[in-house]
Order: C-alpha cells, then sequence, then structure tokens
C-alpha cells in the first residue's frame, strides 16, 4: 500500500507565498530565485545563461538532482522563443554533463512535466530535471518505505555540479 509522508512546508516551497498560491502576475518561484540578493551558493543556482538558468533542486529525488530553466515564466515548451529553446537544450546538455562529471551515475533521468496534471510543482515556469541514478538506487526504504534517503548534504551537491559545470 502506498503510504503518503505529508510535507505541508512544501507548499510554501512551491507556493512561494504563505502557501496559499502566487498572486496573478506575482513573480514564480524561479524568478524568485533567480532576483534573490543572497550568494549562488545560498541560492542554490549553478549557471546563469542570457535566457536561462540551472538550479539545484531544494528537495531532490537524488543527491544531484538538478534544475534547468527558462529564466522567464513560460508554462509549455511552445511558450519559448526560439533563443530560449536552444539555450535550455544546450543548458539540459551541459547539465547531464556536469552530473556525469560530478557523480559517475550508472544512467541519468532527464524530463519534464507539463502542467499540474501532469506533475507540474511548478505549472506556469517548466523546468527540465537532470538527476543521476544508479544501479540499485531504490532500496528498501523507498520501495517498502516510501522515502528517499539523501548521502550527502545539498551544499556538497552544489559543490561538487558547480565545480563540473565550469570545468566543461
Amino acid at each position: 500500500m502506498l503510504e503518503r509522508l505529508w510535507a505541508p512546508w512544501r507548499s510554501r516551497y512551491v507556493a512561494g507565498i504563505d502557501g496559499v498560491g502566487p498572486e496573478p502576475g506575482a513573480p514564480t518561484l524561479f524568478e524568485q530565485i533567480l532576483a534573490a540578493p543572497e550568494p549562488e551558493e545560498d541560492t542554490g543556482i549553478l549557471w546563469r545563461g542570457q535566457t536561462c538558468f540551472a538550479v539545484l533542486n531544494a528537495y531532490p529525488y537524488g543527491s544531484g538532482h538538478l534544475l534547468v530553466a527558462p529564466n522567464r515564466p513560460a508554462p509549455d515548451l511552445a511558450d519559448l522563443s526560439e533563443n530560449e529553446s536552444e539555450e535550455l537544450w544546450a543548458a539540459v546538455l551541459a547539465a547531464v554533463a556536469a552530473i556525469r562529471r560530478a557523480y559517475a551515475p550508472d544512467g541519468v533521468n532527464v524530463g519534464l512535466n507539463l502542467g499540474a496534471a501532469a506533475g507540474a510543482g511548478v505549472p506556469d515556469h517548466l523546468h527540465v530535471h537532470c538527476l543521476p541514478r544508479w544501479q540499485g538506487d531504490t532500496n528498501f526504504m523507498t520501495a517498502a518505505a516510501e522515502t528517499r534517503v539523501l548521502p550527502e548534504p545539498l551544499a556538497e551537491s552544489w559543490s561538487k555540479l558547480r565545480r563540473a559545470w565550469e570545468d566543461r
């Protein structure tokens, strides 16, 4: 039987404002991250391009889970300009290369959820998930307890990925 682990603090993270949902016209979570005055190691930003950026996932599926997103909100791939689309996919390629350099995984998941019904946590601002995977990384905790165990702190993941991104 699938168990649920309620994490109400995530609603504030996803909504960005008091867990109620963003006000129309309010900055998306990703716009807030881009505009944050904190250093990139605190915001999780790994790379900034002209139209896109990469950021460490604050609630990762596994260590090394990062997101690539356009700088501006775009709910669907069809909403991207040609330049945004080109830079987004180039950044996804760079993200996969950085993940491989930093973690030497057995495989890499790359995907996006377009729309709330598809599982998008931030449906108005598309983002591509890139995460390393290993044979057997779904152990008894995931299979029996529906719980992920993360072997390294986010700050260490950020440092590894940032170095690997810069070394490309």
